[in-house]
């Protein structure tokens, strides 16, 4: 977060200094105002390229084992240019490495998956869950390691969580 906040200021600083070159260039004829005008812009440009970029970026430091099978694209209301021009804002991902079956039933698998949200600063959380290949049916654990039948469930036949960890 310190490192885009220097790099917001650096690129409403640079958008000032192009601005008094507009008025040098102009001998001081175009008006003073087009120096904050300038600076705003060249920040809340910088803020909107961070947005519509984070996907990518953490998408490109993702491991080879990490697949990505949900993302979310939601408008946010202080953002209006996001219900026209929607970007990732959450993403899901499945570790392979982590896939196993359980001692049980072959048909029922344990993974970890993780989900990664665009916030202030970005969290990421991680939750193992269960899921029958048979009956498509998700369920998480809970912190003791239980089976949170609450929260189950079931899952289209073309999800790509399923399509991951079954193996279909």
């Amino acid at each position: 977060m310190f490192w885009t906040f220097v790099a917001t200021v650096v690129c409403g600083l640079g958008a000032a200094g192009i601005a008094l070159g507009i008025r040098a260039m102009t001998r001081n004829l175009a008006p003073k105002w087009i120096i904050p005008v300038f600076a705003g812009a060249g920040m809340l440009g910088y803020l909107i390229y961070t947005e519509y970029t984070w996907f990518e970026q953490k998408q490109s430091l993702m491991p080879e084992e990490a697949v990505i099978v949900d993302t979310e694209s939601n408008g946010i209301l202080w953002r209006p240019w996001t219900f026209f021009f929607p970007y990732v804002n959450a993403f899901s991902t499945v570790d392979t490495k982590s896939i196993s079956e359980t001692p049980s039933n072959p048909d029922v698998l344990r993974f970890t998956l993780y989900r990664f949200e665009q916030k202030m600063v970005d969290a990421v959380s991680h939750r193992i869950h269960i899921l029958n290949c048979n009956t498509r049916e998700l369920v998480p654990l809970g912190s003791d390691g239980a089976p949170r039948l609450d929260n189950m469930k079931k899952l289209d036949p073309h999800d790509k969580l399923l399509m991951t960890v079954c193996g279909e």
